[in-house]
């Protein structure tokens, strides 16, 4: 089957609000999914879901190792606060932490991997640069790097590029593509960005409170397109 996680009827409710309803889809390894929905579709709540930061109302999320290492990089309001004091390794370190038993802290080999994720994404020269001080593409290849150092098998993107400047979108996406195509990091992208996730996703899940479409990115173009295409301009206002 090839599963990485499977996904089975999970409903969810907050309070009398039925946010999730029997949504089934199997993500399998090496995947890219582009997850796309109209603003109250359910999509952080799956996303959560997937993460088991809330109780499912009924269903299972089943992965086929429970061991998955998870990368996430949540929705961000990026911070101009020069005053924080936290470095870009330390942030990226962060992400190594997770894993740990105590004591917490940062090894030798892992301040080699973080040196290694920075020089991947082309920001080792911000390496002892604080988080505020940096550029809006700046700040999100650090939060990146945070979410990939531990070499995730899943990683997870909540609308990664809402706060970035239009020419800095394409590279990121394009590095989003490098680690699906050479390192095989199954990627679940969320997005209001239509046609970024048409261009690089390989397949696409389409949310609205229940599974409305799932499947390769040609058959939403042929089949949905036009009539999902409200989801991009409801999406683009938030």
């Amino acid at each position: 089957m090839n599963n990485l996680v499977s996904v089975k009827n999970v409903s969810v409710k907050y309070g009398s609000h039925l946010v999730l309803d029997g949504v089934t889809f199997d993500v399998k390894k090496g995947d890219y999914i582009g997850l796309v929905g109209a603003n109250g579709s359910g999509k952080t709540t799956l996303v959560k879901a997937l993460l088991g930061l809330i109780t499912l109302q009924s269903g299972t999320v089943e992965y086929k190792d429970s061991n998955t290492k998870k990368g996430y990089l949540p929705q961000i309001a990026l911070t101009s606060d020069s005053i924080f004091p936290a470095e870009v390794k330390e942030i990226v370190g962060i992400g190594l932490l997770g894993n740990k038993t105590r004591p917490k802290i940062i090894t030798r080999e892992d301040h080699q991997k973080i040196d290694s994720i920075l020089e991947r994404l082309k920001i080792i020269d911000l390496k002892h640069k604080r988080i505020g001080d940096l550029s809006g593409g700046q700040q999100q290849r650090v939060l990146l790097a945070r979410a990939i150092v531990n070499a995730p098998e899943l990683l997870i993107l909540d609308e990664p590029t809402s706060a970035l400047d239009p020419r800095v979108r394409s590279d990121f996406y394009q590095l989003i593509q490098e680690f699906n195509t050479v390192d095989k990091t199954t990627i679940i992208l969320v997005s209001h960005d239509l046609g970024s996730v048409q261009k690089y996703a390989q397949k696409m899940l389409v949310l609205d409170r229940e599974v409305v479409f799932f499947d390769v990115v040609s058959e939403f173009s042929t089949t949905l397109g036009n009539q999902h295409f409200h989801l991009h301009e409801e999406g683009s206002h938030g």
